[in-house]
């Protein structure tokens, strides 16, 4: 196996044992055995249990950032935007259950993470959110009064807590789709210039 196939298949099983055992409980050893590789081999790439943490976060926010840029790209309208932001982020909740469970609440678990780590990562998951927003000032769609900064951290933290509860919740009243359209259609309300953001809701 290549070293590079190898370092994947150490990440995929973190992911699957972290999301089962969480973050405190789960063992470098457990990893290994979900890898099937020795436990000395995840030494070979890792040097601790939060060593792989921080990778598979990097790793995986990095494949989500690229995915949702090209989602983005095929689309003019920042509303609409916002909208395929919103549908991805949230349908992490169905196509990737054990990664989003290890990204919303054991990333959470590990004081060591939240204190120490400087999350490039998020910060330019999240700067997509504010890229559109500017975007949409440009095109006088949203108000010019809007403070970006903000409103991306408002924006997404509709997002996450929905994501959590999700996460938390065995039954869900609704459907991933109507929770993104909700969130989306809230906030397009409160930015939105009057009478432009009409136009949106009836095309959709």
């Amino acid at each position: 196996m290549r070293t590079s196939d190898k370092h994947q298949k150490i990440i995929q099983s973190a992911i699957k044992v972290l999301s089962r055992k969480g973050f405190f409980n789960a063992r470098i050893s457990d990893i290994a055995k979900e890898a099937q590789v020795a436990d000395g081999t995840i030494y070979l790439y890792f040097n601790n249990k939060y060593d792989i943490l921080i990778t598979l976060f990097e790793e995986e926010i990095g494949k989500i950032i690229v995915h949702v840029k090209q989602l983005i790209d095929d689309e003019n309208d920042p509303r609409k935007m916002l909208e395929i932001f919103a549908l991805h982020h949230l349908k992490l909740m169905e196509e990737k259950r054990e990664l989003a469970e290890v990204l919303q609440v054991e990333l959470r678990q590990s004081n060591k993470f939240m204190k120490e780590y400087r999350n490039t990562k998020f910060i330019e998951y999240v700067d997509i959110v504010s890229g559109i927003l500017h975007k949409g000032q440009e095109m006088e769609i949203f108000r010019k009064d809007l403070l970006p900064g903000i409103a991306k951290r408002a924006f997404f933290g509709a997002l996450d807590e929905t994501s959590r509860l999700w996460i938390l919740s065995p039954k869900h009243p609704y459907t991933i789709e109507e929770a993104a359209k909700q969130i989306s259609n809230i906030f397009l309300a409160g930015i939105g210039k009057p009478g432009v953001n009409k136009t949106l809701s009836k095309a959709s």
